[in-house]
């Protein structure tokens, strides 16, 4: 009924081109070029609202980039976007909608001449329609029953018959329309005739691609779609106008060949007139998908590993199991097996000195924690995807961890409680202003300080972020208090010296720059060099290891490279270790009171606005004050730094220990202030609690 009143309107609008122009395809020319017009306002307020889209992008591709995999908060972030900047997203459905209705109602035009062209009254269109029918025993039902009047007329079929029945004047009416175009009859259905026919849906198929390409290069919105969508748009399209072409009067393929070559022209004119360039930061824009990108491919992987995930059910049944506890005081999360060491003092002395029940997260399968359950500590498994909803939902009242970054990528503060105290551990001693990114500890209510220095850049990037003051405990580091208390027990006296190469796995490290210039000059003096490569460095590099090993490792080499990283021996019975940007060096020398030789390779900076504060980071501060920093073009004095090392040993081991005393918090106490910090606030949350459960009552 809908498509019948439309074919009406533009019935009308056909009748008065045809009236002017006396030719068909003429008229049709005139008729889609008149749509356009009469159109331009929607099509001007369609540009304007895919301007906005587009100018909105980067803040819409940074809310995807801050809450990747949390559907239901990207959802509601954009919605408050597009209510801000008044952008409709129906918009955009406009001109689909709109092509498509005009489509319809062009082809009732084509499909009913005597209607819509001849303006001939319904009661004689019918009686014509009955008697051709009876004459040619075709059914007066198809759709285009009167194209096939006037071509039967025209053509001389039962011209005496109709002329008897309805007059001279009516059929020459009819005789009289000029339905060719370049001598194509514009009636005719491609399906039916073929021969020379076939090109009218060729032709419409071909302005459909010629529309796509120009739309995916100038369109302001198209031209920001995925290359797979354009791809796909542009295939439907020509699809469809091919399709539709053989199956449909000839005059409608003419008008969606002109459609779509006006429909380029118009898209020229309103780039012309509203150009997106004058709106669209497309510098930022780049920028906002770079930032996608990267967590796209950082999501993508493990994506595709927790569709295979062999811990899916285990997952599963961990989360039903964590949450169907009502009250849970505290949570340590762990992202790999190898982190407990951080969390392992505090743990212990709160499972000694407290009742509290300590809940476990790691995302770690083989975490060595679940050998370590035990009726007040339960552990779980959450895997990476998992844990991102996990944590949205956390109701915990104190949730420890060493993962920096709250809030700011996948890891988000809990929707559900939000009061729990999340307090930040650190998992080496360096600088969080260089090592982390750009704030990376601004969501976190304490943090648990290993140095002096650390309590300085905390408090300056809280003034430069304007973020409120958190809750600083002066903790220390406990891993090296076990570190101390371990090397105490097994220090020995190498007989030949032992230099230990342990650098870190970032780009241009020591294995990948110089190890080997390092290499030429200690080798043959005496000495016993350990290489231990970082984990990772297994990982990405095994070429160069399998080098290295083969060049210099042979059978009585003094060269060895490790690679069991289970024992922390050859660290303590090292006597001089070489590193870049290793935070290894502080475990090393704040625990063995031994010199670290640096090789200042490129650094490694996590923040590149490390220099917003005043704070020097303590990685740069501290180097020559551990032991020495040799640049790359000095790597000929590594064995005078060495033999200086070894030959002032006792000089360099008072002024680690000075240093270690001066910077670092709680020299073999740190596990207990960390645990009586932590004992002390649950305490003071759980009367809390029960005060207002009483006020309650």
């Amino acid at each position: 009924m809908i498509l019948s009143y439309i074919g009406e309107v533009l019935g009308w609008v056909m009748y008065w081109c045809y009236n002017l122009l006396n030719d068909y395809g003429a008229a049709i020319i005139l008729f889609t070029f008149l749509t356009k017009i009469i159109l331009l306002p929607i099509s001007i307020m369609v540009q304007k609202n895919s301007i906005k889209i587009v100018k909105m992008q980067p803040q819409l591709n940074y809310i995807n980039v801050e809450m990747w995999g949390n559907k239901e908060r990207i959802s509601e972030e954009q919605i408050k976007l597009y209510k801000k900047e008044k952008y409709n997203p129906l918009m955009g459905l406009i001109p689909l909608f709109l092509q498509i209705f005009l489509l319809m109602g062009v082809i009732d035009v084509m499909y009913k001449p005597l209607r819509h062209v001849l303006r001939l009254d319904n009661s004689v269109i019918s009686e014509l329609v009955s008697k051709y029918s009876n004459f040619s025993g075709k059914s007066s039902e198809i759709g285009s029953i009167q194209v096939h009047v006037v071509e039967a007329i025209q053509e001389g079929l039962y011209l005496d018959n109709f002329t008897k029945l309805f007059g001279e004047d009516l059929i020459n009416q009819i005789l009289n329309l000029r339905m060719k175009f370049l001598s194509f009859n514009l009636g005719i259905i491609p399906a039916e005739s073929l021969g020379k026919y076939i090109f009218i849906p060729i032709l419409a198929a071909v302005s459909a691609l010629l529309l796509c390409l120009v739309q995916n290069k100038i369109n302001v919105l198209q031209s920001e779609q995925g290359k797979r969508n354009k791809i796909f748009t542009m295939l439907f399209s020509v699809g469809i106008s091919l399709y539709l072409g053989f199956l449909v009067p000839s005059g409608v393929g003419f008008y969606w060949m002109f459609s779509n070559l006006f429909a380029i022209l118009q898209l020229i004119f309103l780039n012309k007139i509203i150009n997106p360039k004058k709106f669209i930061n497309y510098q930022e824009l780049d920028d906002s998908k770079k930032e996608l990108e990267k967590v796209r491919k950082y999501a993508q992987p493990i994506r595709k590993w927790y569709e295979k995930d062999p811990y899916r059910d285990r997952e599963k049944a961990d989360s039903k199991r964590f949450f169907k506890i009502e009250e849970k005081q505290l949570v340590f999360y762990s992202a790999k097996s190898g982190f407990y060491k951080y969390f392992k003092g505090i743990i212990e002395v709160i499972l000694q000195e407290s009742d509290i029940f300590i809940h476990y997260v790691t995302s770690d399968p083989n975490d060595t924690i679940f050998e370590k359950q035990s009726d007040r500590i339960q552990a779980y498994y959450i895997g990476d995807v998992k844990l991102i909803t996990f944590m949205m939902k956390m109701d915990a009242d104190i949730v420890v961890m060493t993962m920096p970054d709250l809030e700011k990528y996948q890891i988000k503060r809990s929707y559900v409680k939000k009061d729990i105290e999340y307090i930040y551990l650190h998992h080496a001693i360096n600088s969080i202003n260089l090592t982390l990114r750009t704030g990376a500890l601004d969501y976190f209510d304490t943090i648990f300080a290993h140095s002096t220095y650390c309590v300085e850049e905390i408090r300056q990037i809280e003034k430069l972020h304007q973020t409120k003051e958190k809750t600083i405990v002066e903790y220390g580091y406990s891993l090296l208090d076990e570190l101390i208390e371990d090397y105490s027990n097994v220090k020995i006296e190498n007989e030949k010296k032992v230099i230990l190469i342990a650098p870190s796995w970032q780009k241009d490290n020591i294995l990948d720059s110089c190890v080997e210039d390092i290499l030429n000059g200690l080798i043959g003096q005496g000495y016993k060099i350990i290489i231990r490569p970082h984990p990772q460095y297994f990982r990405y590099s095994i070429g160069q290891i399998d080098y290295l090993q083969e060049k210099y490792c042979s059978e009585n080499s003094e060269v060895v490279i490790e690679r069991d990283f289970s024992s922390n021996e050859t660290i303590y019975n090292s006597d001089i270790l070489i590193t870049d940007w290793s935070s290894i060096s502080y475990e090393y020398s704040f625990s063995t009171l031994k010199p670290t030789l640096y090789i200042n390779t490129p650094m490694k900076v996590m923040n590149p606005q490390y220099k917003d504060i005043e704070c020097e980071p303590y990685d740069i501060l501290v180097r020559s004050k551990i032991g020495k920093e040799l640049n790359l073009d000095e790597l000929d004095k590594c064995l005078e730094t060495v033999q200086d090392f070894l030959e002032n040993k006792d000089a360099y081991t008072e002024q680690l220990k000075r240093l270690r005393e001066e910077n670092i918090f709680n020299i073999g106490g740190s596990a207990k202030i960390g645990a009586s910090y932590i004992i002390k606030r649950l305490n003071e949350i759980k009367e809390e609690k029960m005060k207002k459960e009483e006020w309650e009552r």
